[in-house]
């Protein structure tokens, strides 16, 4: 079977700003390595298990261009715009058929595709193939939807959970159902429970029971799966690339949903397989303190920066070459210097630094965004 990986990089990390901008993703931050962005990280981890050939990126139309720069390995015709901004269930419509339109001479039911992100700390690598080795031979075998589960550490609040029933197969359950986004008190008792995961939002499964769950599940993208191949299969992707495009009008008039709501809470025939990596979604700037060292005082230090009796900071200065970032007896902040902007808040309200960002949208300040 022909093995595929579709990454979906369509966002530009806004609980990063200000280093992450509309141009200057987070996907395309060196957030969690010095030596590589995100990007690069999620391609070297499926590196000798999928051919680069058989990558595809779906990003925006601004992201286009810096991600193909920033993974000159993959063919540029497998990093693909979004012909309008949609959520994650038309974009992986678009995928399925880009796919398909890519590798017509192959049926859908022996293309085998794995959906990864690009904000995800994985380690290590080796486990995690060895976890996708193992859900791909069973959705090979089996028309089910699949997912990685993730092993809680901790209640945590921020993330969804799935609720797994019966063994079918070595690691592989049965889903019986996905929980939003928890209060504190389900989530302490989901993790005492055992039997519930943390929805890492990696999928599997063969692409023709992807189409035949989204029609049954989502008609309202599902059914528009096949004239969205035809389009691909009829023009190059340069052209479906560009503005006004002729998918354009088709994908605008998609619904705005996520794979979750449109799919995997109501599809009948969805398996979840147990992790056992070290995962981490890096999506605030607090999220770095579980993945970057820190000095002997906590701090975790980037650039130009010079810190007396100061503790617990997360202090980010990518203007080094003109600017230092000075500091005394300061505990627990972010600080984030970028030249055009400086951001300060506390490590507790990490997550409201998109407030700023929605700020900033609304008084028409796009330069800085």
């Amino acid at each position: 079977m022909k093995k595929t990986a579709v990454i979906m990089a369509g966002g530009f990390g806004e609980r990063f700003w200000p280093l992450s901008r509309m141009k200057r993703p987070k996907q395309v931050l060196n957030l969690t390595s010095p030596e590589k962005n995100m990007m690069q990280e999620a391609i070297d981890r499926i590196r000798g298990l999928i051919a680069p050939e058989d990558i595809f990126v779906i990003t925006s139309k601004l992201l286009l261009e810096p991600i193909r720069m920033s993974l000159p390995e993959l063919p540029p015709q497998n990093i693909i715009a979004e012909p309008a901004k949609r959520n994650t269930a038309p974009c992986l419509a678009l995928a399925s058929a880009v796919i398909k339109a890519r590798y017509s001479e192959i049926t859908a039911d022996n293309i085998l595709t794995a959906v990864l992100t690009a904000d995800h700390k994985i380690e290590p690598k080796e486990n995690f193939n060895e976890i996708i080795n193992e859900v791909f031979g069973f959705v090979a075998s089996n028309d089910v939807l699949a997912t990685i589960g993730i092993n809680p550490t901790r209640p945590e609040t921020g993330y969804g959970y799935i609720e797994v029933g019966k063994d079918l197969s070595g690691r592989i359950r049965k889903v019986k159902s996905f929980r939003e986004k928890p209060d504190l008190e389900s989530a302490q008792k989901f993790v005492k429970s055992g039997n519930f995961f943390w929805n890492s939002g990696m999928f599997f499964w063969k692409l023709s029971t992807f189409d035949s769950e989204m029609i049954l599940n989502c008609p309202e993208i599902g059914n528009y799966i096949s004239e969205l191949t035809k389009l691909y299969s009829n023009y190059n992707s340069e052209a479906l690339n560009s503005f006004n495009s002729p998918a354009e009008e088709l994908f605008s008039s998609l619904p705005s949903i996520s794979i979750d709501y449109a799919l995997m809470e109501k599809s009948a025939n969805v398996v979840c397989i147990k992790s056992d990596f070290n995962w981490d979604d890096v999506g605030a700037w607090d999220s770095l303190e579980r993945v970057r060292e820190k000095d002997e005082n906590s701090n975790i230090l980037t650039g130009n920066n010079l810190l007396i009796d100061s503790n617990n900071c997360i202090i980010i200065n990518d203007n080094s070459t003109i600017q230092k970032v000075t500091g005394i007896g300061i505990e627990n902040l972010i600080i984030i210097n970028t030249g055009d902007s400086i951001m300060i808040c506390p490590k507790d309200r990490a997550q409201d630094v998109k407030l700023i960002v929605n700020e900033l949208r609304n008084n028409n300040e796009i330069e800085l965004l």
